[in-house]
């Protein structure tokens, strides 16, 4: 398994899936989601639209998928992070099945990559820190059975973020 840090655009990033930190309707917001849904295009819409008429949209932890239209990816995983609010309310194990069922659906779908964004540490608030120990250890444990998928990137917009997976990663990776 190969697992990566970089800073960037995960619009640009060309692997077989990217994840979305999506919201509950998969309307489209703002950062990383307003992005792809922008840059992929209108099927990205349409088939989320078509998921909110058949389900409702997506619960808080769970993923679905579209294609991904103008992306350089063959899909996007839409998965939804938990509002911060204060760890009382489960936010830590919601987080982490963000990762998991991300991982899981993009095995379903054959996918040998899939990068991943900052879920819920935006407007979410969910601490950076925290985020960060839980995506890393949780992909690391979930990409241990796996046969499909063989290389996970993490995407990190701004400086801080990636500083931050970068000083866990390393934390990790000494541990094993």
């Amino acid at each position: 398994m190969k697992i990566t840090v970089v800073k960037g655009d995960i619009t640009k990033i060309a692997v077989d899936a990217i994840v979305n930190a999506a919201n509950n309707a998969l309307m489209g917001g703002g950062g990383v989601d307003g992005a792809i849904h922008r840059i992929g295009g209108s099927i990205i819409s349409k088939e989320c639209s078509e998921i909110r008429n058949r389900q409702g949209g997506c619960k808080t932890g769970e993923a679905v998928y579209t294609s991904a239209g103008n992306l350089p990816a063959k899909y996007v995983i839409h998965t939804v992070g938990p509002i911060w609010q204060g760890g009382s309310a489960n936010e830590e194990q919601l987080l982490g099945n963000c990762y998991v069922n991300s991982i899981l659906l993009a095995e379903k779908l054959n996918a040998k990559s899939i990068s991943f964004p900052n879920i819920s540490t935006g407007v979410y608030g969910f601490p950076k820190e925290k985020a960060v120990e839980i995506a890393i250890k949780t992909v690391d444990k979930a990409t241990k059975t796996l046969n499909s998928v063989t290389e996970v990137t993490f995407v990190c917009f701004d400086e801080e973020n990636y500083q931050l997976y970068q000083k866990q990663y390393s934390c990790q990776t000494k541990k094993r």
